[in-house]
């Protein structure tokens, strides 16, 4: 059933949330699930639209088209964000070493997963919560965050804290403002504004950090 809502016309049909989900038919939760799972924690999900995915998902279970109680799709979605960051740190711990261990290789050197030692190092916490928000970077930083090999417990907690604010955050913003005539009128907009929010806590960071080198250097 194709539900009669206005996404994102920008993006190619196979991009658009509204295809994507609809396409599933009754499989939509279960599909829902296992793309969630890949964007974190497979390497090959990176170009998946999760964030559009998610709100669209909570606008579908508003109006109706997903018959599964809220907080239900909200679990299922945390869990399989975390599952899936799970894997990707274990992908990249497990890989790493035979990826960057190739001298002549001009992709993967040994500099980076010490630049990511030292990344994770200082911003550790605040980089795997942000960094859940950041289309593409949410789902290589689960792997590079193996390479480097960053405490696995500490990546696990914040995992799951960032999981929580993002599968379940996006999902029920998408839920409650949903029910709004003009954010349903004007989803592509909203989609939008969902991606370029999404994108200023790393922005924050990143001018934070450099007026903290300017203040250390004077």
């Amino acid at each position: 059933m194709r539900v009669p809502v206005n996404t994102m016309s920008i993006l190619p049909s196979w991009l658009d949330p509204e295809v994507l989900l609809t396409s599933l038919g009754p499989f939509l939760l279960p599909g829902l699930c296992l793309i969630i799972f890949a964007e974190c924690g497979l390497l090959i999900g990176f170009f998946m639209p999760g964030d559009s995915l998610l709100f669209t998902a909570g606008l579908f279970v508003a109006k109706g088209y997903i018959d599964t109680p809220l907080w239900v799709v909200c679990a299922l979605l945390t869990v399989c964000a975390f599952v899936g960051n799970m894997c990707g740190y274990w992908i990249g711990a497990k890989a790493g070493p035979a990826l960057f261990n190739k001298p002549d290789s001009r992709l993967f050197k040994q500099e980076y997963v010490d630049k990511t030692h030292e990344f994770f190092e200082r911003y550790g916490p605040r980089a795997i919560v942000l960094a859940r928000f950041v289309p593409i970077v949410r789902t290589f930083i689960t792997a590079i965050a193996g390479v480097g090999r960053m405490d696995p417990r500490k990546y696990f907690i914040y995992s799951a804290i960032g999981g929580v604010l993002w599968a379940t955050g996006v999902t029920v913003l998408g839920y409650y403002l949903g029910r709004i005539p003009f954010v349903h009128e004007n989803i592509e907009l909203m989609l939008i504004l969902i991606v370029l929010i999404s994108v200023l806590p790393i922005v924050i960071e990143v001018i934070r950090a450099r007026r903290s080198r300017k203040a250390e250097v004077s």
